[in-house]
């Protein structure tokens, strides 16, 4: 049931990080369209580099879950293969380890820099959104993104202590 809804969880996020993505870019196009097209009375989009860049926040963090559950991350494989079998399971538990440690980290500071811009109230200088809004969406990610890396750390030694392994080879 835990696993489910980690699941589920990492995919809604990822899929509307995707959406925001889809979005970003049909603004842009449409701002660049309409700076290519001053002449005939249209004009970029106000604001556009600001919207593009407060739906970066969210979507960098958005997909950050998502590729931890389905062990995206990076590996490298020919330092794996000399360790074998038992070394590789260590080495997903202390990565994964290692993963939540850092993601709690970024959390943490992602969260503060919120609260310092929801303080002083930062605005964005074309459309005068406030920062802190940024902040909070890419921290709805990086909390996710905890979760979801403990959930990892607990899954490994799960597997470790069950003495198996994913088919796919532990990726």
């Amino acid at each position: 049931m835990l696993h489910r809804l980690i699941h589920r969880l990492a995919a809604a996020l990822a899929l509307a990080g995707g959406a925001v993505l889809v979005a970003m870019t049909a603004l842009t196009v449409a701002s660049v369209t309409g700076r290519a097209l001053i002449p005939l009375g249209l004009d970029s989009v106000p604001g556009a580099y600001e919207l593009v860049e407060l739906g970066s926040a969210f979507a960098i963090f958005a997909f950050l879950p998502w590729c931890q559950l389905n062990r995206g991350h990076v590996t490298v494989d020919l330092a794996m293969n000399l360790v074998g079998f038992r070394g590789n399971r260590i080495a997903d538990l202390l990565a994964n380890l290692l993963m939540t440690a850092a993601a709690g980290v970024l959390a943490w500071r992602l969260w503060l820099g919120m609260l310092d811009k929801q303080r002083y109230g930062e605005t964005t200088y074309i459309l005068g959104l406030p920062l802190w809004i940024g902040y909070a969406a890419a921290a709805v990610g990086a909390i996710l993104f905890v979760i979801v890396s403990a959930y990892t750390v607990w899954r490994s030694a799960a597997e470790w202590r069950a003495g198996r392994w994913l088919e796919d080879g532990g990726r």
